[in-house]
């Protein structure tokens, strides 16, 4: 099959490429970085060097495709950050239409059935529905739960501070997901030939906060690592302390606000809390380990 991939090199589409390309399909890695060029054609797949709110760019770029993975790239550094996140969902929605691909999964995110309450993720809510009235197009919503590899930005705060924590309490379950466990939920549904659309959630495990104290604590040797639960203010400060600007630092403190009142999991919750990832806590805290001692 032709497949496009969005998301360059990162955490999940490289491996959704490495594993693509290994069961022999023909893949073109979209990037806007021309210096990744090289490494994306020593994989295997072929380039495309361009910017994914350049509507002609992607017309071209998926004109005889099969089917397309589609993320949007983080505006951390933008404002009205949720209208442009949804713009670029409209330019690929536009794209898939014009060209008549017929099968698209989209990266998608635990708590993108509602529309409030889950800062960032709003965006994702909407593109679903934008995708979702596409006509003659299959498509996978993979709803993906919390990044394992966010944990590393509170590295700091553990190693200066010597805590742990969120605007939520440790009795909170927040399902988590590492990324090349959704690369291998992607691979799956990208080659699929089937009409439908649907809701996929890829999740690795689920589980209290607090135990992401303990078991991080335990792997970097700070047993007594405890979990804090921070007000929203004190969240918001610590945010942009870290360098976000003001609307992310906002977002990211609704967000919190959303899993402490259960609104970015309700639906997760709903579907049974599904978990067909393969990597659980424990065996991520080796990881989070060497990244906090190297």
């Amino acid at each position: 099959m032709k497949i496009i991939i969005t998301g360059s090199l990162g955490n999940v589409a490289k491996p959704l490429a490495q594993q693509l390309i290994a069961e022999g399909h023909d893949i073109t890695v979209i990037s806007s970085n021309e210096n990744k060029k090289s490494e994306i054609e020593s994989l295997g797949a072929k380039a495309a060097i361009g910017s994914v709110t350049d509507i002609e760019f992607l017309k071209e770029t998926f004109k005889g495709v099969d089917s397309v993975f589609l993320m949007t790239p983080p505006m951390i550094d933008a404002t009205d950050i949720i209208e442009k996140t949804v713009n670029v969902g409209k330019k690929y929605a536009e794209a898939v239409a014009k060209t008549g691909v017929k099968r698209l999964v989209m990266l998608s995110s635990v708590g993108a059935d509602s529309p409030t309450e889950n800062g960032p993720i709003a965006s994702l809510h909407h593109i679903e529905k934008i995708y979702g009235d596409l006509e003659n197009v299959s498509s996978t919503f993979l709803r993906a739960g919390y990044f394992y590899i966010n944990f590393f930005n509170d590295i700091p705060v553990i190693k200066n501070a010597g805590i742990i924590g969120a605007n939520y309490s440790a009795e909170v379950k927040v399902p988590l997901v590492h990324p090349k466990d959704i690369a291998k939920a992607a691979a799956q549904e990208l080659v699929k030939t089937s009409s439908d659309q649907k809701i996929r959630y890829a999740v690795s495990d689920n589980r209290e906060a607090g135990d992401f104290a303990k078991v991080f604590g335990s792997a970097i040797g700070k047993p007594a690592l405890p979990w804090i639960e921070f007000t929203d203010e004190q969240t918001f400060e610590g945010i942009s302390q870290a360098g976000l600007p003001e609307e992310m630092a906002k977002l990211y403190e609704e967000m919190g606000r959303g899993i402490r009142n259960g609104v970015v999991q309700e639906d997760f919750i709903k579907y049974g809390s599904p978990i067909d990832g393969e990597t659980k806590l424990e065996e991520f805290a080796k990881e989070f380990a060497h990244h906090f001692n190297s």
